[in-house]
């Protein structure tokens, strides 16, 4: 019985680690896109990257076998991440909250991004780290269906309830967000640089391999 137990046990606590990392990349994201609206807009647009974050994860994990083996989606996913923290960077302008109020100009207010470009921008993010997420749920799971099942369940309510928290920390520490963005970056990159290594095992020089 030991036997039995002991490799499921092990396989729960990496997904639940797996969960942990990659939920809170995803809630990143949302919360960095909902702090800088009204609080019901704010509310709104964190139910839709939950809701989108449960929906992908669900889709994704029907065809995990597929998905696995093309390395290229890893590239495209790490692409469209390094996509979502250039505009982040732009639309809420967390690098120009971190200035000083004299060198900033009062007489020309920032128009603020619209709630189709948050949208837009959450539903890419829900995608990419979705896909993202699964993968490595599946991988760990070792066709333990019901551990596959739980992990993207967990996944979903770590989503909802760090997002919610980022949402309205972000609101009044704007370097919250600066650090948000450095890491949803280290995740695109090791997207990348792991899809490309699958693509052309041997290419990638050794230090680049123990980071991703």
């Amino acid at each position: 019985m030991e036997n039995i137990l002991l490799p499921k046990v092990i396989i729960f606590f990496q997904i639940v680690f797996i969960d942990i990392v990659m939920a809170a990349d995803n809630a990143i994201i949302i919360g960095l896109i909902a702090s800088s609206f009204a609080a019901k807009d704010r509310k709104r647009i964190i139910l839709l990257g939950v809701f989108g974050a449960f929906l992908f994860r669900v889709i994704f994990a029907a065809i995990t076998v597929q998905l696995l083996q093309y390395p290229i989606l890893k590239v495209i996913g790490g692409a469209l991440l390094i996509w979502i923290v250039v505009k982040l960077i732009k639309d809420l302008e967390l690098f120009d909250a971190l200035k000083t109020s004299k060198q900033q100009s009062p007489t020309k207010p920032k128009k603020p991004p619209s709630f189709a470009s948050a949208v837009y921008a959450i539903v890419v993010a829900d995608v990419t780290l979705s896909f993202d997420n699964v993968l490595g749920v599946a991988a760990a799971a070792k066709n333990e269906t019901e551990l596959l099942i739980f992990g993207l369940l967990l996944s979903v309510l770590l989503v909802g309830t760090v997002a919610t928290f980022f949402a309205n920390y972000i609101k009044n520490h704007k370097w919250v967000g600066v650090l948000g963005l450095v890491v949803i970056l280290f995740v695109a990159l090791q997207l990348i640089l792991g899809g490309t290594n699958e693509i052309y095992p041997g290419t990638l020089p050794e230090f680049i391999l123990k980071i991703i």
